[in-house]
């Protein structure tokens, strides 16, 4: 009696788990060349890499001296986990192309921070795995980025994917599963640490030119301040790394902070120092910081230009 499709592809599974690993890629643009280039330099067998840009996947074969495949259909009989590392719109179609070819025994992957494995509808059913594998650093150019996962740490997404997070543990880099109904919040806390405080320190840059200072000047200027927060949250963490005028309990500093901005400008200092409050009162159990809360509290407005009442100094004390 033969066997069903169902033990069929539990059998695809299990072989594909046991199997030497071999990574492929799908798309050779910045994540697909880091990612390929720092598995080789850590060992990891690699296979080489297919895009539709013909030279862009020879570029990247000679980068991490693999192969450059003329289709996915040959990058997929050598190799044993296949990483799509295209941009996430494209993750589902490529994906669909290739649930077409003999995929069974296979483990399929993508590095979007953002998508879980779900996106690989129907993998199981044919016999292949599915995952999603995250580094949790900013990848900027093609050439540098293996560079910056010498000290990323990872998360990974999938069923029976071990095997992958043991590879990865072997390049000497700490990694965590994560449930794919988490992988949205994950990244949202991920943009935060990395894109928005990009956009925090443009937007204090531009403080200080609105104060007569220099461009140029104004970027050099708070380099030191952020670097040394960086370095103090590294060494301390977040709570015994806050200082400034809302740990101090300084509601009047605060409330003249406040007076200064207006509009949406105003509304960010008064969000972001809500959360400084919650981290001062953990640093600082004993301190009284009702009048920053009740200031902060009043300061409230809807993010628009106009301008709220902050309470007067008399009335902080």
């Amino acid at each position: 009696m033969g066997l069903s499709q169902g033990q069929k592809a539990m059998y695809a599974l299990g072989q594909c788990q046991q199997a030497p690993i071999t990574a492929g890629f799908i798309g050779a643009g910045k994540v697909g060349f880091s990612l390929g280039k720092y598995l080789r330099d850590n060992g990891v067998s690699l296979s080489g890499y297919y895009s539709r840009n013909a030279a862009s996947s020879q570029e990247a074969a000679e980068f991490t001296q693999t192969k450059s495949y003329s289709s996915p259909e040959l990058l997929l009989q050598d190799s044993t986990v296949i990483f799509l590392t295209v941009p996430d719109k494209a993750i589902q179609q490529v994906y669909q192309d290739l649930s077409h070819l003999p995929i069974s025994g296979k483990c399929l992957g993508h590095c979007s921070g953002s998508l879980s494995s779900r996106v690989f509808a129907g993998a199981r059913e044919r016999g292949a795995r599915a995952c999603s594998l995250h580094p949790i650093c900013a990848i900027s150019h093609k050439h540098t980025g293996h560079k910056s996962l010498r000290t990323a740490f990872f998360t990974i997404e999938g069923e029976d994917v071990e095997d992958i997070a043991a590879i990865i543990r072997q390049c000497g880099n700490q990694i965590e599963s994560i449930p794919a109904e988490k992988k949205v919040l994950y990244h949202s806390a991920a943009v935060i640490a990395s894109n928005l405080v990009v956009g925090l320190y443009h937007n204090a840059t531009a403080i200080l030119s609105d104060c007569g200072l220099s461009g140029e000047f104004s970027r050099q200027a708070l380099l030191p301040l952020f670097m040394g927060n960086a370095r103090n949250i590294e060494r301390q963490g977040a709570v015994a790394a806050l200082t400034g005028p809302v740990e101090r309990g300084d509601a009047t500093t605060v409330a003249d902070h406040l007076r200064s901005f207006s509009g949406q400008q105003r509304e960010l200092y008064r969000l972001l120092s809500c959360q400084l409050l919650e981290l001062a009162r953990q640093k600082n159990p004993s301190r009284d910081y009702s009048a920053t809360e009740r200031l902060l509290t009043e300061a409230a407005v809807v993010c628009t230009n106009k301008v709220a009442d902050i309470p007067d100094k008399e009335d902080l004390l």
